[in-house]
């Protein structure tokens, strides 16, 4: 990096750290995003304290002339004009993610998968902790990659959540072991189709070899199928059946079996995140952990521990006998449909926001047997409401509460009566109402909270 023209796109949480690192081993950085600055909330005074170059707006080639690297925030698809530029003058373009790798001096153990990848890493980190000093955690989960691989250094060991943005511009990212959770139809917009989609997760064991672990998902027969492709030793969890060799559920029982022996974890009602969808994240992060090195005893410990993630199915506040519940993290219907599946029925649902456009069959089928009221938010609003009534559906039980989280709260409160909960699971993103599903959960929490 020492005296290299550095060109960061996307000035988000990669993106500044990028930035500073690159700066800090001796680059000439610039940092750019299409948005004006004043369309940005972050405070930009650090990096020109430390005299990056900033640009903001409408990015023409220009900006391109002399650069030795571009580093791209994973929000940024690499098929914007300015980027395409780049790709066709040589000029290499890499992953935030990509970036971390080449500055980390540890092992990784990175999780990707459609759903559970925050509430598996947490964990995950958690269980390397109870083994090891010197443990990092970040990725996808709210912490640059890049900023853990320095923190770390030598002789630790790092726990990362990998999404399929983020190893779109990806060449030599290769983690120690990985783990894919399940691969079910989500960002399609973004990659075109499900092949696409599911490549981008395939490349996050692309270059293991015979010295590293791939941990994969029985049950998932997409998932189960990528051992043919995997060049690394698998390893396989499963909920629903008994392996050879694995983790898997046996009797109510969480089980690794491992070079011929059996280890008995704990029981699986002694788990303290519930849920058969917590379950599967629970044998993933322990097979990880297992083969990171961490003891049977520790694995037990933090698993009866472990009380779950913020915006993930999250209890908030118990109103006049009425549960209320924060599963903001629910950006699609296959985490949505677990979190149905978690309550027996009884729910009041609020859903919708910026819609994925994703067949909605399966999720309104679950809601038809366990929701009693149906709450829609955003911009998803009316194509859910359509499709609900087609699926039979009572349409005098669907509310319309427009762009405000408020009257959706409100009209939740007004015809909620116990034993009913009222659930925050949309299905869809959250942008045409939040920059993001922890702002949305947040709003949840603090209007349920303020609620007389």
């Amino acid at each position: 990096l020492q005296n290299k023209k550095i060109l960061i796109i996307g000035a988000a949480i990669s993106g500044f750290s990028a930035a500073k690192i690159s700066k800090k081993f001796g680059a000439n950085v610039t940092l750019s995003d299409a948005k004006n600055e004043s369309d940005l909330k972050f405070n930009f005074d650090e990096l020109r304290n430390l005299k990056i170059n900033l640009n903001f707006g409408k990015q023409n080639e220009n900006i391109l002339k002399n650069i030795d690297l571009i580093i791209v925030s994973p929000a940024v698809p690499l098929q914007i004009p300015i980027l395409q530029a780049a790709l066709n003058k040589k000029i290499p373009v890499i992953s935030e993610i990509e970036f971390a790798y080449n500055l980390t001096k540890s092992p990784i153990c990175a999780v990707t998968g459609t759903n559970g990848k925050t509430t598996t890493v947490t964990l995950l980190g958690l269980l390397l902790k109870s083994q090891f000093d010197n443990v990092g955690v970040g990725g996808n989960i709210g912490v640059a990659l890049s900023e853990v691989a320095l923190e770390v250094g030598n002789n630790g060991i790092i726990a990362a959540e990998i999404s399929s943005y983020q190893m779109e511009a990806t060449n030599n990212f290769k983690p120690h072991i990985s783990a894919i959770l399940n691969v079910t139809p989500d960002h399609l917009k973004r990659h075109g189709n499900m092949e696409i989609y599911q490549a981008m997760k395939e490349k996050i064991f692309a270059q293991e070899t015979s010295e590293d672990f791939l941990v994969l998902n029985y049950d998932d027969e997409k998932v189960r199928n990528m051992k043919s492709r995997a060049n690394c030793k698998v390893f396989y969890f499963s909920r629903k059946k008994i392996l050879d060799e694995g983790a898997f559920v046996d009797e109510n029982k969480l089980i690794i079996k491992f070079d011929g022996k059996t280890y008995e974890i704990c029981k699986i009602d002694e788990i303290g995140i519930k849920g058969g969808h917590n379950v599967e994240n629970a044998l993933a992060a322990s097979m990880t952990a297992f083969l990171a090195g961490v003891t049977v005893e520790n694995i037990c410990k933090v698993l009866k521990n472990f009380k779950g993630v913020e915006h993930r199915i999250e209890f908030v506040r118990e109103i006049d006998g009425v549960k209320y519940y924060n599963d903001s993290k629910a950006t699609n219907t296959d985490s949505a449909i677990k979190a149905l599946e978690t309550f027996d029925k009884n729910i009041n649902l609020i859903a919708g926001g910026d819609d994925k456009l994703t067949d909605l069959t399966e999720f309104l089928n679950l809601v038809n047997q366990r929701v009693d009221n149906l709450i829609l938010i955003g911009d998803a609003a009316k194509r859910f409401k359509t499709d609900a009534i087609k699926n039979g559906f009572n349409a005098e039980k669907i509310f319309d509460a427009g762009y405000s989280m408020k009257n959706a709260i409100e009209i939740a409160k007004k015809i909620s009566k116990s034993p009913q909960i009222v659930l925050l699971s949309p299905a869809c993103a959250s942008f045409d109402m939040y920059d993001n599903f922890e702002e949305r959960g947040k709003d949840f929490k603090q209007i349920v909270m303020e609620m007389i």
